[in-house]
């Protein structure tokens, strides 16, 4: 029997992988109100490709998505908290805040899922978006759900993880890593 790599699953389920140009491009913005349909289409085909991957794969630290990892170069992203707190939906996100504390911790991505990558991120951001009506919002997040929300943005901004891990620092192969099915830790 012929194991199938993580990342070949991915790729199987309609993840685009690393090396595809659209995932180093700036995502392109809605204009809403007036993309509303096609924003909603696109967060539907989001949601879409997370049950897939729900199907093959346990999340317990949550787990995010954005529009270019499926294919499509605009600004949208959904990610789903750990627990069963409801998912968040980002069109047009960026963070406006940072808090000056950081922490390191063990992510992944659907784009090369083979690998696990050391990455220090801000504890809380402050996050600015549109709602599909056109509204702004500005939440706050914090911890774990910080860490979601901030790798969904980089990949909207055209950036992976490993941009931002500790130089002289690598990704360790999947099959070292020793976090599977356990939230992050936290003091």
């Amino acid at each position: 029997m012929i194991e199938v790599r993580p990342s070949q699953r991915m790729r199987d389920l309609g993840v685009v992988q690393h090396g595809a140009g659209i995932l180093t491009e700036p995502a392109r913005a809605f204009d809403l109100p007036a993309e509303h349909d096609e924003a909603e289409r696109i967060v539907d085909e989001l949601f879409a490709a997370i049950e897939r991957i729900g199907q093959v794969h346990p999340f317990a630290k949550g787990m995010g998505i954005a529009a270019p990892q499926i294919g499509i170069a605009r600004a949208a992203a959904v990610v789903l908290p750990p627990e069963d707190a409801p998912a968040v939906i980002l069109l047009n996100p960026r963070i406006t805040e940072h808090s000056a504390e950081t922490d390191e911790q063990y992510e992944g991505c659907l784009s090369f899922f083979d690998v696990r990558g050391l990455v220090p991120r801000p504890l809380k951001i402050t996050v600015v978006a549109t709602t599909l009506t056109g509204e702004t919002t500005t939440t706050v997040y914090e911890r774990g759900l910080a860490r979601l929300i901030h790798h969904e943005i980089d990949h909207l901004d055209g950036l992976l993880y490993t941009a931002r891990m500790r130089a002289g620092v690598g990704p360790i192969p999947v099959e070292e890593y020793r976090q599977t099915g356990r939230a992050w830790a936290y003091e």
